[in-house]
């Protein structure tokens, strides 16, 4: 398969590099690989590719940013983990045609959603 005109890579704000890499490792297993003091990379175990750039900026769906949803197995057991590590339920569970999803806010205050059927 091709990667012609495929989405390749993401990038997301972040005021602190330290805490969005230890949420993201302790919550998705992500690994992470340092670009200077102002960005770190993600690769592979995510899924697709991308990194964190240091800034003051939000990524959230009511400041018109694009949505990274992710899927989980078991909701309930990533809601878990993801407040464990430090990040904020923003949108409560709620069921649409085809499985549930909830939003959170990462350590920086970016939004994502993990989805479910």
């Amino acid at each position: 398969m091709s990667n012609h005109l495929k989405i390749n890579y993401l990038e997301i704000p972040a005021h602190d590099l330290e805490a969005v890499k230890s949420f993201f490792t302790q919550v998705f297993d992500w690994q992470f690989t340092d670009y200077g003091p102002d960005y770190c990379a993600f690769a592979d175990s995510a899924g697709i590719d991308g990194g964190f750039y240091r800034s003051s900026q939000t990524s959230t769906v009511d400041q018109g940013s694009v949505l990274i949803v992710f899927y989980s197995e078991d909701l309930s057991a990533t809601q878990d983990l993801i407040v464990s590590a430090g990040g904020k339920i923003h949108q409560q569970m709620f069921s649409f045609p085809g499985g549930q999803r909830f939003h959170f806010l990462d350590p920086c205050g970016n939004e994502f959603a993990v989805w479910s059927e």
